[in-house]
């Protein structure tokens, strides 16, 4: 899915916020949901667009290194993360295609149901994400 709207680093950090915030809900992140999120990047989110990181890098690369640090640091307060998240996609609502919307919560559900289904604490915060990217 290549898209005409110029992505950012920022949109894509934000992004590793929301996705760790999913993992992180009920205060585990599990290696699968580890796995599942580098295994969406690698196959759904490097195709959104031909941005790179000042290394050449794939910019939807961070996705992995904002997800992987806020781990490493055992940030549990997800509530914060997803909320930056929020913010940030009601500054920049025009990044926030249809398609893009569709494939956040893809991309998120999938996260949720890779270690034993989806719990009750990933359901809220499904919910939520779903009620704030379908906000107009």
């Amino acid at each position: 899915m290549k898209t005409n709207k110029k992505m950012t680093l920022k949109f894509y950090q934000n992004l590793g916020k929301l996705f760790y915030a999913i993992a992180a809900s009920d205060k585990t992140v599990r290696i699968v949901e580890v796995e599942k999120l580098k295994e969406l990047v690698k196959n759904q989110w490097l195709d959104v667009d031909l941005i790179e990181d000042t290394f050449g890098t794939d910019a939807a690369y961070q996705i992995e290194i904002v997800f992987d640090w806020l781990n490493q640091e055992e940030f549990l307060n997800v509530e914060t993360c997803f909320k930056d998240f929020i913010s940030y996609k009601n500054e920049q609502a025009h990044l926030f295609t249809d398609e893009v919307k569709h494939l956040i919560l893809r991309t998120a559900e999938s996260i949720a149901f890779s270690f034993s289904g989806i719990n009750k604490s990933e359901l809220i915060m499904l919910v939520k994400l779903n009620l704030e990217l379908n906000k107009t």
